[in-house]
Protein backbone atom coordinates (compact mmCIF):
# COMPACT_ATOMS: atom_id res chain seq x y z
CA UNK A 1 0.00 0.00 0.00
CA UNK A 2 2.95 2.52 0.73
CA UNK A 3 4.22 2.01 -2.36
CA UNK A 4 0.89 2.61 -4.49
CA UNK A 5 0.88 6.16 -2.12
CA UNK A 6 3.98 7.25 -3.98
CA UNK A 7 3.06 6.39 -7.36
CA UNK A 8 -0.26 7.93 -7.00
CA UNK A 9 1.48 11.25 -6.59
CA UNK A 10 3.12 10.85 -9.90
CA UNK A 11 -0.23 10.13 -11.81
CA UNK A 12 -2.87 12.24 -13.76
CA UNK A 13 -6.00 12.91 -12.10
CA UNK A 14 -7.24 10.80 -15.79
CA UNK A 15 -5.28 8.20 -15.09
CA UNK A 16 -6.45 7.86 -10.97
CA UNK A 17 -9.93 8.17 -12.27
CA UNK A 18 -9.54 5.30 -14.59
CA UNK A 19 -8.65 3.28 -11.94
CA UNK A 20 -11.28 4.41 -9.62
CA UNK A 21 -13.83 3.23 -12.28
CA UNK A 22 -12.07 -0.06 -12.46
CA UNK A 23 -12.14 -0.57 -8.70
CA UNK A 24 -15.76 0.27 -8.42
CA UNK A 25 -16.54 -2.14 -11.08
CA UNK A 26 -14.34 -4.96 -9.23
CA UNK A 27 -16.35 -4.48 -6.23
CA UNK A 28 -19.69 -4.46 -7.69
CA UNK A 29 -18.72 -7.88 -9.75
CA UNK A 30 -17.42 -9.08 -6.39
CA UNK A 31 -20.66 -8.41 -4.77
CA UNK A 32 -22.64 -10.14 -7.74
CA UNK A 33 -20.55 -13.03 -7.41
CA UNK A 34 -21.30 -13.83 -3.91
CA UNK A 35 -17.41 -11.77 -1.95
CA UNK A 36 -19.73 -9.06 -0.33
CA UNK A 37 -19.83 -11.41 2.43
CA UNK A 38 -15.91 -12.22 2.64
CA UNK A 39 -15.06 -9.14 5.30
CA UNK A 40 -11.01 -8.75 4.65
CA UNK A 41 -11.54 -8.66 0.88
CA UNK A 42 -14.44 -5.87 0.70
CA UNK A 43 -12.53 -3.64 3.74
CA UNK A 44 -9.50 -4.43 1.44
CA UNK A 45 -11.35 -3.05 -1.71
CA UNK A 46 -12.97 0.11 0.36
CA UNK A 47 -9.70 1.09 1.94
CA UNK A 48 -8.21 1.35 -1.99
CA UNK A 49 -11.53 2.73 -2.98
CA UNK A 50 -11.09 5.64 -0.23
CA UNK A 51 -7.40 6.09 -0.71
CA UNK A 52 -7.71 6.53 -4.55
CA UNK A 53 -10.25 8.47 -4.21
CA UNK A 54 -8.27 11.40 -1.68
CA UNK A 55 -5.52 11.05 -4.64
CA UNK A 56 -7.66 11.92 -6.92
CA UNK A 57 -9.11 14.95 -5.73
CA UNK A 58 -5.75 15.97 -4.96
CA UNK A 59 -4.64 15.43 -8.35
CA UNK A 60 -7.96 17.22 -9.79
CA UNK A 61 -6.63 19.86 -7.60
CA UNK A 62 -3.27 20.33 -8.01
CA UNK A 63 -3.89 20.10 -11.79
CA UNK A 64 -6.52 22.96 -11.66
CA UNK A 65 -4.19 25.11 -9.63
CA UNK A 66 -1.40 24.31 -12.13
CA UNK A 67 -3.63 25.72 -15.29
CA UNK A 68 -4.81 28.63 -13.84
CA UNK A 69 -1.04 29.26 -12.81
CA UNK A 70 -0.58 28.82 -16.51
CA UNK A 71 -2.93 30.67 -18.25
CA UNK A 72 -3.81 33.66 -15.02
CA UNK A 73 -0.05 33.85 -13.66
CA UNK A 74 0.66 32.96 -9.82
CA UNK A 75 -2.24 33.97 -7.31
CA UNK A 76 -0.98 35.60 -4.05
CA UNK A 77 -2.85 36.11 -0.61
Amino acid sequence: MRGAKLAGMFESALQIRSQLGQLQAERALAVREGLGDNAAYMADLDEELAHRTQLYVAAAVTEIATFRAELDGPRYG
